[in-house]
């Protein structure tokens, strides 16, 4: 965000001239939106910078891919995993394997975080499980009904990704995540 006066920016807190006449550092702080106005100083916002998760170098017209894409080189040829042939140790070399590189999409991305989430808050009651299945103790009712939401939540958000047909949508799923019992 900044104030312009033909196209250049007045830094905030620095004197600056115009038609030969000399402004104080602190003029545009002081100064009337009128007072500015007369001068021709406007103010130029920031441009909006999408979310960067979702869209490559934050632009609208640039999202990531949604879907999983094989990768292939310049010329299309596909990609190839590769991995080290230490057959020889003096000479170690990387070979291809038959498994094509593959970059994950949104999609693939969001739901291994959904997995991750419920991962983390489901193993703070697994001990529960383990006790039930070691010792037969029973889980109490409150832990089952929060780790059945947990489950409820996750798959609830792996369905709605899937069904997610662009980013904006995907926006949306991600910001109804509730995971709370």
């Amino acid at each position: 965000m900044a104030f312009k006066l033909n196209n250049e920016t007045l830094p905030i807190d620095r004197g600056f001239t115009h038609n030969e006449i000399q402004y104080p550092r602190n003029w545009l702080r002081l100064s009337t939106q009128e007072d500015k106005d007369r001068l021709g100083i406007t103010w130029e916002a920031d441009p909006v910078r999408h979310d960067d998760r979702y869209y490559w170098n934050g632009e609208l017209d640039n999202p990531k891919a949604m879907e999983d894409v094989l990768a292939v080189d310049d010329a299309g040829n596909p990609l190839w995993v590769q991995e080290l042939d230490n057959t020889d140790p003096k000479h170690p070399v990387m070979v291809e394997t038959d498994v094509q590189v593959v970059t994950r999409g949104l999609k693939h991305q969001k739901i291994q975080q959904v997995k991750s989430t419920a991962g983390s808050l489901l193993n703070q009651t697994d001990w529960y499980v383990t006790r039930k299945v070691e010792r037969e103790v029973a889980i109490p009712a409150d832990v089952v009904l929060q780790r059945a939401a947990v489950v409820a939540e996750s798959e609830r958000l792996e369905a709605a990704i899937t069904a997610s047909v662009d980013v904006v949508a995907l926006i949306e799923v991600m910001g109804t995540q509730s995971w709370t019992a």
